[in-house]
């Protein structure tokens, strides 16, 4: 069973960088794709950044060029290296894993502020 846990968020000034980190300490027997989603009071969660793995990545084009998503097979983890930081980012981060049969899974989210 797949359990995500995301962890690295925290507050940073404008301009500033970010780690945020999603490991999968449970089990599943393909990975079709993970990624990274974010969302604000009373805004629908947006997804930012996904990869695929033997395909590649994608990102919404708020953050194409800022944020940078990876995945360490053997550590069963997906990275989101933010740079440039703005205050619009603030947001709470999901990490997200579609697995071989297209079932979804989340992580708790972490909370990203930047601050002006």
């Amino acid at each position: 069973q797949v359990q995500l846990v995301e962890s690295g968020g925290g507050l940073v000034q404008a301009g500033g960088s970010l780690r945020l980190s999603c490991v999968n300490s449970g089990t599943t027997s393909m990975i079709n794709r993970m990624g990274w989603s974010r969302q604000t009071p009373g805004k629908e969660r947006e997804s930012i950044a996904v990869i695929t793995p033997g395909r590649g990545t994608d990102y919404a084009e708020s953050v194409k060029g800022r944020f940078t998503i990876s995945m360490d097979v053997a550590k069963n983890t997906v990275y989101l290296q933010m740079n440039s930081l703005k205050p619009e980012d603030t947001a709470v981060y999901y990490c997200n894993l579609r697995d071989g049969d297209w079932k979804n899974y989340w992580g708790q989210g972490t909370q990203v502020t930047v601050s002006s």
